[in-house]
């Protein structure tokens, strides 16, 4: 039982660090609120993950050649 209980631990530490992590990126950004209002400091690990893809879109600069798909 202690083995499973230290596992689930150090499963929920690295998740909060990479939450962390995503989080200090979009505050480098000058996010601080997902698209719906929320604070990011509310959101979840997917829902970080989301609004960082969403922020970086946005930040491709698509009138330049080398950015542009098709």
């Amino acid at each position: 039982m202690r083995a499973t209980y230290d596992s689930v631990k150090k499963v929920n530490v690295h998740q909060e660090i990479k939450r962390n992590i995503i989080l200090e990126d979009l505050l480098t950004l000058g996010i601080t609120e997902s698209q719906q209002g929320i604070s990011v400091y509310e959101l979840d690990y997917d829902e970080l993950k989301y609004e960082l893809v969403m922020a970086s879109f946005k930040k491709i600069d698509i009138q330049n050649d080398q950015n542009k798909w098709f």
